[in-house]
């Protein structure tokens, strides 16, 4: 045998990521990381008591090059006689519904179907639809099931190379647990992304060895795990081209256009040759220090929940009908899970996600009585007393958990104001502001966070952050980060679309994020003047609930930027001229996968 699966047993054993009857799911995509991957679990699966099956999700980004990808990855599974799950989905429809960076949109479709391969979900996310498969000599039919069941191929149908095999639906849940190819490369790239962007312990925590995956019930019922973790993926090349296995390149990690392929093809060479040539180890060292100190404080937080932290129902929430739920309406500490994971297989860049509920989405705010979310959150309050006595760490945490169990996307510096102000010993009773319409109260005993009425349109003040070109701005009552991005000219025509890039030399070094105003104008690209903004989202048929925030971009006087719409015709760039792309991704703070 060779020796890289024996190496690889050690440390599945070690981690206890697998055990004998499980029915694992390896995720391929059809590169070197996947198929060393499915390889190496074959190998393996004796020695270990395992079933492997084959999992792809085609993305349908890069057209006759995907469905490549998904018949090279069907082909395998035919070779090695296993089940196949596969399923698509409309990536670029979901983003831009969504309003979202294409990366985030197809993480979301991606793990959206291998929750439903685990039994998390009764069918795929919206987006998701199964797929046919072809044999090597044949189209497979389908058997008519559900079209929100996934679909496979059994194995004698794999096998069977005369004639069509047939693709049906299997029992769900298919499997307990899917490994998906991240290596020890994947994460030294995320941890030194995280730190050039920013972020704090969890974040540093990087790409997690297992994930819990939860049902509707919040009962676990499989996981995600990542063997290769400890792994670099030129062993996984050496390994792949000794066993004499091909594999499948996909064009778009070669272009430069993505934050992780730059960090991969020249960052992290430049450390390891001039710096430390064993960077990439420590960096994956580091995160394994960061999860460890995470889980400590996550059982300190549990603890401080229900004695110095506590949950009440806002005064104004009484009067509302029964049928509304108050959230979260338990006094334990429900820590920010990596409940979403992150992998990074078939497209070019997948950023980290957040993993806890610090982004979540802002409450709707009522017209009246009867137009309200089901949920609605509580008031928090916490021991001011204690809360002073205690260190800068732990006072950073409580309030950091406060936030994330209440939905307020805290920043660092939300923090700091927030201990500024408790520390103070001005009148009581006074309020600070918070993110999407949340105040804090000083009292004597407490400071108390205080959910927004929804019973009325409150107003949620003005936004205005500072964007330089390039550069990133968190806008936290959003939930998302704006991006502007250089692009050099050779690039213009490389997968941009030409409706969204801006001439960089019309553009100064420092733009301006805000929402837009009353009398704001914009003139998008195909239109033949000017418009009032509340007019094109009027057009858009935008809901009122999220046209008060929809945000723009701002050079001097004008709007040179806005969300879901083409830029100005006047300012595009050309392909022979240097642009600006500004772009919109999830926000995504110091959350682990």
């Amino acid at each position: 045998m060779h020796p890289l699966p024996h190496h690889l047993l050690g440390q599945i054993r070690q981690q206890e990521l697998l055990h004998a009857g499980d029915r694992v799911g390896a995720a391929v995509s059809g590169g070197i990381d996947s198929v060393a991957l499915l390889r190496l679990l074959l190998d393996l699966r004796q020695e270990l008591g395992i079933v492997v099956s084959v999992v792809h999700f085609n993305h349908k980004l890069r057209g006759a090059e995907s469905e490549a990808d998904q018949a090279f990855v069907a082909g395998l599974a035919r070779e090695h006689g296993l089940e196949f799950y596969s399923a698509g989905g409309d990536v670029a429809g979901l983003a831009a519904e969504r309003h979202s960076g294409i990366e985030a949109a197809a993480r979301e479709l991606r793990y959206g179907f291998f929750r439903s391969l685990l039994g998390a979900e009764s069918s795929n996310p919206a987006g998701a639809e199964a797929q046919n498969l072809e044999s090597s000599q044949g189209s497979v039919e389908s058997a008519a099931p559900p079209k929100n069941v996934p679909q496979g191929l059994k194995p004698d149908s794999l096998s069977e190379l005369n004639g069509a095999a047939e693709a049906v639906p299997f029992p769900n849940p298919f499997l307990s647990k899917i490994a998906t190819g991240h290596t020890l490369d994947d994460q030294a790239e995320t941890v030194l992304m995280r730190l050039i962007r920013g972020t704090g312990l969890r974040g540093l925590g990087g790409i997690y060895p297992r994930v819990v995956v939860e049902d509707e019930d919040g009962e676990g019922c499989g996981e995600i795990i990542r063997p290769l973790l400890g792994i670099r993926r030129r062993e996984l090349e050496r390994y792949l081209t000794d066993i004499k296995q091909p594999w499948w390149e996909d064009s778009t990690n070669a272009e430069s256009k993505f934050t992780r392929n730059r960090v991969r093809k020249l960052v992290l060479p430049l450390l390891e040759r001039e710096f430390n040539p064993v960077v990439v180890e420590n960096f994956a060292e580091l995160a394994e220090i960061a999860r460890d100190e995470e889980d400590y404080w996550e059982n300190e937080i549990s603890g401080w929940f229900g004695t110095v932290v506590q949950w009440s129902e806002p005064e104004w929430a009484q009067t509302l009908p029964q049928l509304v739920q108050i959230q979260p309406s338990v006094a334990a500490y429900q820590p920010a899970k990596p409940a979403k994971p992150v992998e990074y297989e078939s497209v070019a860049e997948m950023p980290g996600e957040a993993g806890g509920n610090a982004q979540d989405e802002a409450p709707r705010f009522a017209q009246d009585d009867k137009d309200f979310d089901s949920d609605v959150s509580e008031n928090a309050s916490v021991s001011r007393p204690w809360l002073l006595t205690e260190s800068r760490a732990v006072q950073r945490r409580v309030l950091k958990a406060i936030g994330e169990q209440a939905g307020i996307p805290l920043e660092f510096k939300h923090i700091e104001e927030i201990l500024r102000f408790a520390a103070e010993e001005g009148p009581l009773g006074k309020e600070l502001s918070l993110p999407l319409g949340w105040k804090v109260v000083r009292e004597a005993e407490a400071m108390v966070f205080v959910t927004p009425d929804l019973r009325r349109q409150e107003r949620i003040p003005d936004y205005e952050y500072s964007l330089l070109v390039a550069g990133r701005s968190l806008v936290p009552e959003l939930g998302v980060v704006i991006e502007a991005l250089r692009v050099a000219p050779e690039e213009v025509g490389a997968g941009y679309n030409p409706q969204q890039l801006l001439r960089a030399e019309l553009l100064p070094e420092r733009l301006t994020v805000r929402n837009w105003r009353p009398g704001d104008r914009f003139w998008p690209a195909h239109t033949k003047s000017p418009k009032k903004i509340k007019e094109l989202l009027q057009e858009r048929h935008v809901a009122q609930t999220e046209r008060r925030l929809w945000p723009v971009v701002v050079s001097a006087d004008e709007i040179v930027w806005m969300r879901g719409f083409p830029v100005p015709a006047r300012l595009r760039a050309s392909r022979e001229q240097e642009a600006v792309l500004i772009r919109e991704v999830p926000w995504e703070d110091d959350d682990a996968i």
